[in-house]
């Protein structure tokens, strides 16, 4: 069973971590067609000071690899290793997708949507129900890092439920440039964190198959922030204080939508403040004989862009904050 006894000692997945120890523990989900098993690389670090347990994770969607990228860095800068408590990493959960280049299980299904899981289910609910029961228990916090999909780049966010007084005053401590207000979504990790009352932020920065060194960058500071705030961070690493005047809270957005089919022109960064009526992009065709000029349709943060160059007719093109 999974916890921390008496003595301090972690069981994880049937490993006894001793307090001071390092790990490196194999969570086996299932094996390829081939019979080649596939192992799932858990990093454990723990200091002989007793403290909270913090869970970093990346990659429950497989291609989103900017998540992989922060959690890697994390491991890599030994920033992983605590002054007290415990970490746990595990930069690609879903190791299936990320073989595959792929957002889902060979299943098809989204792991995201599959928690807590089943014991009996289709391959991603196995997991996830595996993951509920045998990780999940031990963490008191959870950082959760994603991408946008499809080729859209979400802003550096952090996205919390508005009526957890503790989460906004950690998501203020980690410092991303946004905070959005949203909803958790059934069966997702981030409810199962939940209900089990771990404290948990879901970052979302960047896009799908891409890594980008400035959301790397923002995601690996924030870790650090938030560590340090536990005192869990070791005196050897500095980071910035979290600047909270700086950090746009998003409660409401819309997206804005593709009138026509075309080819696609972006005019305007990532996170920038728009006006009503702003002009934020062009929409071609190949031939040169139609132009679309793009406004916005209420001002606000752009907090998302679609950077395909080329769209249909009903698509989503820019995610933008109402105020």
């Amino acid at each position: 069973m999974a916890g921390i006894d008496e003595q301090n000692v972690l069981t994880l997945l049937n490993k006894k971590i001793k307090p001071g120890q390092s790990a490196k523990i194999n969570f086996n989900t299932a094996k390829l067609y081939t019979t080649t098993a596939v192992e799932v690389p858990i990093i454990v670090e723990r200091s002989t000071v007793p403290g909270p347990v913090v869970l970093i994770t990346g990659g429950i969607h497989g291609d989103e690899i900017n998540g992989v990228e922060i959690v890697r860095q994390t491991i890599a800068k030994g920033i992983n290793k605590p002054a007290k408590g415990t970490i746990i990493c595990i930069p690609v959960v879903n190791v299936f997708g990320f073989l595959n280049l792929k957002r889902e299980f060979p299943d098809g299904r989204d792991l995201n949507r599959m928690f807590p899981g089943s014991k009996k289910g289709p391959l991603a609910s196995r997991v996830a129900y595996q993951f509920t029961e045998e990780i999940l228990p031990v963490a008191d916090y959870c950082l959760d890092f994603h991408t946008g999909g499809s080729s859209r780049f979400n802003a550096a966010q952090i996205r919390i439920d508005k009526r957890d007084e503790n989460l906004i005053k950690l998501a203020q401590i980690f410092n991303a440039p946004f905070i959005v207000y949203s909803k958790t979504i059934s069966k997702s990790y981030r409810k199962s964190c939940m209900n089990l009352g771990k404290s948990v932020l879901l970052f979302e920065g960047g896009k799908s198959l891409d890594s980008n060194k400035e959301i790397a960058k923002i995601g690996v500071e924030g870790i650090q922030r938030v560590l340090a705030h536990l005192g869990m961070l070791r005196q050897d690493f500095s980071v910035s204080k979290a600047a909270h005047h700086s950090i746009v809270i998003v409660e409401d957005s819309t997206w804005t939508r593709a009138k026509y089919s075309g080819l696609l022109h972006m005019k305007i960064p990532i996170g920038k403040k728009v006006e009503k009526g702003e002009y934020i992009a062009i929409i071609t065709d190949p031939y040169g004989q139609f132009r679309h000029k793009v406004k916005a349709t209420q001002t606000g943060y752009v907090i998302n862009i679609n950077q395909s160059p080329i769209v249909y007719q009903g698509d989503a093109i820019f995610h933008i904050s109402k105020g």
